[in-house]
């Protein structure tokens, strides 16, 4: 049975790490499943040593079918 293609999504996933870091990851994935995957491959490059990571989860998805899809995340405040 040949595998059926799905259109690729954009995630925006939030990951809690030990220390009370909080971590935003974008992913480009065919399904949810997946997109963990690679965000959590993503995290490992990302750091020196292995994360601890407390908690991952979906916080947007997009589908890539149209031109100017992204996301603006909000990364520090200033005083």
């Amino acid at each position: 049975m040949p595998e059926q293609h799905t259109e690729p999504y954009l995630y925006k996933l939030e990951a809690i790490l030990s220390r009370e870091r909080l971590m935003t990851v974008v992913v480009v994935s065919s399904s949810d499943e997946k997109a963990f995957t690679y965000a959590e491959n993503q995290l490992l490059r990302h750091t020196v040593e292995p994360p601890e990571i407390r908690s991952l989860g979906i916080v947007e998805k997009k589908p890539l079918g149209r031109d100017g899809v992204g996301y603006s995340i909000e990364t520090l405040q200033f005083d």
